[in-house]
């Protein structure tokens, strides 16, 4: 590994969420001049100002780049495009991207990073495992019941401690520019897997239901689910979770020389914390 330089600044975007804040701890951990990107940072950025941008990107060598909410979402690419140009003028020397499986945005979202002139790597990431402790699909868990609707597909489910560490390797190491790297778990599961995974774990029961989607539009409505979170969770499922990304891939195995790890043993670890034991939000409101 590289050794630590303070001239080496690292911008981590999206520096609080699931792959950003891990990646920064392990950066600090290191000894690397870590700078976060988030609307609370000192430094603030915000996707949605770009009068932030210029501020975050002075004097750093390198940037992980997490689009928030999704790059699928409409302006994404162009945005993505438009800080990149801001970021390579500012002197940025290597960009690595966080991209999405099967998602056709996303890979306009990685030209934009191949054709930016830098040293970059892409990390094409299945979906991740920490959705189900850390995001939407929590309070589905606590109540026992995931109700998708989504098939009798096997997703390969990444856990987010593997994309950090090869985040952090493409960021510090050399060998990795130039790299588009997959990343998947070792084996496919099913929705109804994992809720059998997360019983086996928490000693809690847990099962999956299909919803038809209709149904499932109209509850998140009566939730007060903001609509563009609806129509992005519905373009996943609709054309992520459809059978096109229902393989596994080495990129783990090639960027850190280690298998990822398995679902269940992220099940293990999260059912540890207790953060599964607490009762679901809609119980609790209702």
């Amino acid at each position: 590994m590289n050794t630590p330089s303070h001239a080496n600044t690292i911008l981590v975007l999206g520096g609080t969420g699931k792959t950003g804040r891990r990646i920064a701890e392990r950066l600090i951990e290191l000894g690397y001049d870590t700078r976060i990107g988030s609307r609370s940072a000192p430094t603030p950025f915000d996707w949605l100002d770009r009068d932030t941008w210029l501020a975050a990107v002075r004097g750093v060598n390198s940037v992980y780049v997490s689009y928030f909410p999704d790059l699928a979402v409409p302006g994404a690419v162009e945005t993505v495009q438009a800080f990149t140009d801001v970021a390579v003028s500012c002197g940025v020397q290597k960009l690595v991207l966080l991209s999405g499986r099967g998602e056709e945005e996303a890979e306009r979202a990685e030209d934009v990073i191949k054709n930016s002139g830098v040293n970059w790597t892409i990390l094409r990431a299945s979906w991740f495992s920490q959705n189900f402790n850390e995001s939407f699909l929590l309070d589905a868990v606590r109540s026992g019941v995931i109700a998708l609707p989504v098939s009798d597909i096997g997703e390969p489910f990444i856990d987010v401690e593997d994309i950090a560490d090869v985040a952090v390797a493409a960021l510090t190491e050399t060998g990795h520019a130039g790299q588009l790297y997959e990343l998947t778990g070792p084996r496919l599961l099913t929705f109804a897997d994992v809720a059998r995974e997360i019983s086996a774990a928490s000693g809690r029961p847990v099962r999956f239901e299909y919803i038809d989607a209709a149904l499932y539009i109209d509850g998140l409505h009566q939730h007060g689910i903001d609509q563009n979170f609806i129509d992005l969770l519905m373009y996943l499922f609709n054309n992520v979770l459809n059978g096109r990304n229902a393989y596994t891939t080495d990129g783990v195995q090639r960027a850190l020389g280690r298998a990822p790890r398995d679902f269940a043993q992220y099940a293990k670890d999260t059912a540890a914390t207790g953060v599964w034991d607490a009762p679901a939000l809609q119980a609790a409101l209702a």
